[in-house]
């Protein structure tokens, strides 16, 4: 039977309704603080925290339900007599009904407006501390920790008792939602160290939240979620769907590597960039001198495998773009933004997925899930080392931005990745191959008539060289690091093609 309640809420939805229903039950309500003073105003009959602790809030609010007379009457098991007794010794009344939810922290932590001794403040701990406390205790004690499951516990209340299964669901959410906020606030002030050489945190902070439930995954028969970072930006956190029908587990992950290509290139520069994915794979890229001309050059570099694909841009689709998109089946265009009537003409197709973007990437750690266990590294974020011509002959500086440019699109292919490019389209893209000259030769196949050629990794041996040198390749770009590089320097030299190392390697498993 609940006869107690304590409410404290930062999120004053629906609260009204709800405390109006316990009161109904003759359900005693004690209250801190600002929730206190809402319920009041708005004729909820109502305890004050101060007057059942006999001690009032201290310390601006940071100290309010930090008290045995709080946490005993949540704490204590209503079957066990000594503790029964102990709290009918202390005067304290049990509280059956713990509705709390938190401090913003998740919100504010990305208000990039406030200060880190700011921020600090929004971290809840009082809250925290009565969930938990509840949740413990949840055979006795029902928690709310999520206004949306008001109306789970008035259904129940209305039909007799909160039932145990309900309880532990509720329970468990508790959990969910600290450990979460717990791990926000870990990221949240390990990332905010001057210097972090040296130190190493023992668990793997992860705090997402759950965006949508997905139809299914990479197949039908998997069931699948989306979840969002709460304290991280990124470009797929923060995008907008125009248009078009729901969003798919591949979806979402093709748009993600779609758009890392596209940002790759700065718009401010005139750099108009566009990218086309089919199966976490690119199939074509290509720089414009507008968004337009970005499009066709992409459409060309490969038109048989961009149908059903993703097509991304780094900037603004207008409406003569939005003509030639439709002219063909695409899953989803990503672009920064769409005029008017861009958008129209889009929203002709009507499961055509339009997404606007808002942010620009911002990884900076990748994440692979093992059996039993998760690889964690850095995000490749660093292009290029420390380049340097190893060759008699020397790239052009035209061929050098094309090289550069095929670097910037190889690191997205799944390894073994060669690029072939022209004009700063990626004519030919072998990707995924167990050995690099498969990848070479599917890649200057599909090409024709590259100029340039962009490898993921250094070369074995000198095959790949001489392979470049049948489709009359001019430069190469790779990293160099093989025990055999000699080789394919040498080969480079027989045949006058320039060749670039970087040191730094892109393979994409």
């Amino acid at each position: 039977m609940i006869k107690r309640a304590l409410i404290s809420v930062f999120y004053k939805d629906g609260i009204l309704d709800f405390a109006r229903f316990l009161t109904s039950k003759n359900v005693e309500i004690v209250s801190t603080g600002g929730t206190y003073k809402y319920l009041k105003e708005n004729n909820i009959p109502v305890i004050e925290v101060a007057e059942v602790t006999g001690a009032k809030e201290m310390l601006d609010g940071r100290v309010k339900t930090l008290d045995p007379k709080i946490h005993g009457a949540i704490l204590a098991i209503r079957d066990n007599p000594t503790h029964m007794e102990t709290i009918k010794e202390r005067g304290i009344t049990p509280i059956d009904m713990v509705i709390v939810n938190l401090y913003p922290f998740f919100e504010k932590v990305q208000d990039d407006n406030l200060k880190f001794e700011e921020k600090i403040e929004f971290i809840d701990i009082g809250g925290p501390t009565m969930l938990r406390s509840a949740a413990k205790s949840f055979k006795d004690v029902v928690v709310i920790s999520d206004v949306k499951d008001y109306d789970l516990v008035k259904n129940e209340m209305e039909k007799g008792e909160v039932s145990f299964e309900t309880k532990k669901y509720l329970a468990s959410k508790v959990f969910n939602l600290t450990s979460a906020y717990d791990a926000a606030v870990s990221e949240f002030m390990f990332n905010s160290l001057e210097s972090k050489e040296g130190k190493k945190l023992n668990y793997l902070n992860m705090s997402y939240a759950l965006q949508e439930e997905l139809r299914y995954g990479e197949n039908p028969h998997q069931g699948a979620s989306y979840y969002i970072s709460t304290i991280d930006k990124g470009s797929m956190k923060g995008f907008e769907q125009l248009n078009g029908k729901e969003l798919s587990f591949n979806n979402i992950r093709d748009m993600d590597i779609a758009l890392k290509i596209v940002l790759e290139f700065d718009e401010s520069k005139k750099e108009y960039a566009c990218s086309a994915i089919k199966h976490s794979t690119p199939c074509g890229a290509a720089l414009g001198s507008n968004v337009l001309e970005a499009y066709n050059r992409t459409y060309e570099c490969d038109p048989t495998s961009i149908f059903g694909g993703i097509v991304a841009f780094n900037s603004t689709v207008d409406e003569a773009t939005a003509k030639e998109l439709i002219k063909i089946f695409l899953e989803i265009v990503i672009a920064k933004d769409f005029t008017p009537e861009a958008l129209e003409v889009l929203k002709s197709k009507k499961n055509l997925r339009v997404i606007k973007y808002k942010t620009n990437t911002n990884d900076k750690i990748n994440l692979v899930k093992v059996d039993g266990g998760l690889l964690v590294q850095d995000e490749d974020n660093t292009l290029i080392e420390d380049y340097k011509v190893v060759t008699e002959k020397k790239p052009t500086e035209e061929e050098m931005k094309n090289l550069i440019f095929g670097m910037k699109v190889v690191k997205y292919a799944k390894s073994n990745a060669i690029v072939v490019i022209k004009d700063f389209m990626a004519k030919g893209i072998g990707s995924g191959q167990t050995n690099r000259i498969w990848a070479c030769e599917d890649a200057l196949e599909r090409a024709g008539d590259g100029v340039v050629m962009a490898s993921d990794a250094f070369f074995p041996f000198r095959d790949v060289v001489d392979a470049c040198a049948k489709y009359n390749i001019k430069a190469i770009i790779q990293p160099g690091g093989s025990m055999r590089d000699q080789e394919s320097i040498d080969a480079c030299n027989e045949h006058g093609i320039a060749m670039i190392f970087t040191g730094i390697r892109h393979f994409k498993h």
